[in-house]
């Protein structure tokens, strides 16, 4: 399996990207990696050659770029080159950490559609407190949506719920202002119907408030509410943490506390961390995509290698194909 990694996307590159992709190719024996990026500067990290490949640019795309002029004009760029190896087939999938607004971009413009998939969208895994997450599907590609997309996210997420996640029959819930059957716009009441006659295990509405509780394992809804609900849950996580980080060094009496019970706020921490599910997938393309988070670690770049790596051996782009055509009959 070859996969190219976005060297230069991200906060922390190249040295994370580096050290993920390190990790990645000791864990995994069945992967290539090509590095697209500035060679000086990614071999600054790169402690062993084997089976990585480097790619030089020295142009990359910005987080304050605009998206579609970016990949039309850096055509250069390190994201674009990752995407293109995939367009020309020279590898199988790509990961950055870059301009999410520019990897949507690219992914549609270089890799394309899958023919029948109108709006390809954005699907990261978020944390629940029993440990296993959910996929929200789209958390921000469109803003705009149909009934008919929402039907074709809870089918790809369904898929790769199954795939990748190993999930017999994921639940996929509605995103809705309540539980009932006719709550909700135009939008969600029509999509309500789409979902209930297709081929998936719909459960109905869910509600923002029952996400973390892991009420469902896909949650369908268009890009505006996706993109409130992820930074949502992202900001009261940072506050939270940053809140009893305050009181628990408030007091000489509070540290002793904190030190008796810091194994449990690990243990919290690591069961709601994002650089374990991976990255967000773009769904809708004709290759995997994956969108790591721009603050990813070494960690995260593992995790969403693996991700990839299970994407291509599970085949999901290719069921995603057959099974929307099989809906849309």
């Amino acid at each position: 399996m070859r996969i190219a990694i976005d060297a230069m996307g991200g906060d922390h590159a190249p040295k994370e990207i580096v050290k993920g992709a390190l990790a990645a190719i000791k864990q995994y024996q069945d992967i290539e990696i090509t590095l697209i990026g500035n060679e000086s500067l990614i071999n600054e990290h790169l402690t062993d050659k084997t089976r990585i490949t480097i790619i030089h640019t020295e142009d990359k795309i910005d987080s304050t770029d605009s998206p579609v002029t970016a990949i039309r004009r850096k055509k250069n760029s390190s994201m674009v080159l990752a995407i293109k190896e995939v367009k020309e087939g020279r590898a199988d999938a790509c990961i950055s950490a870059g301009n999410t607004g520019a990897l949507m971009t690219g992914g549609v413009l270089i890799v394309g559609r899958i023919k029948g998939i109108e709006r390809p969208a954005l699907a990261p895994m978020l944390p629940t407190f029993n440990g296993d997450g959910f996929l929200l599907i789209d958390a921000g590609a469109n803003m705009d949506a149909k009934p008919e997309h929402l039907l074709h996210y809870g089918i790809m997420g369904s898929i790769y719920m199954q795939k990748v996640r190993n999930i017999k029959s994921p639940r996929v819930g509605l995103l809705n202002v309540g539980t009932e059957d006719d709550k909700g716009t135009e939008l969600t009441k029509k999509t309500f119907e789409l979902l209930k006659d297709a081929n998936v295990n719909f459960i109905g509405n869910v509600e923002a408030r029952d996400l973390l509780e892991g009420v469902a394992d896909v949650v369908v809804c268009d890009g505006f509410s996706g993109n409130v609900v992820l930074k949502t849950i992202e900001g009261t996580a940072l506050s939270l943490f940053s809140l009893l980080k305050q009181e628990l060094t408030s007091s000489f009496f509070n540290k002793l506390a904190a030190g008796a019970l810091k194994p449990s706020f690990k243990k919290i921490k690591s069961q709601m961390d994002y650089t374990e599910y991976g990255g967000a997938s773009l769904f809708g393309l004709q290759a995997p995509v994956i969108k790591a988070h721009g603050s990813s670690n070494e960690n995260a770049i593992l995790n969403s290698v693996r991700q990839t790596r299970l994407m291509l051996e599970e085949k999901v782009v290719e069921t995603i194909k057959e099974d929307v055509v099989k809906n849309d009959a």
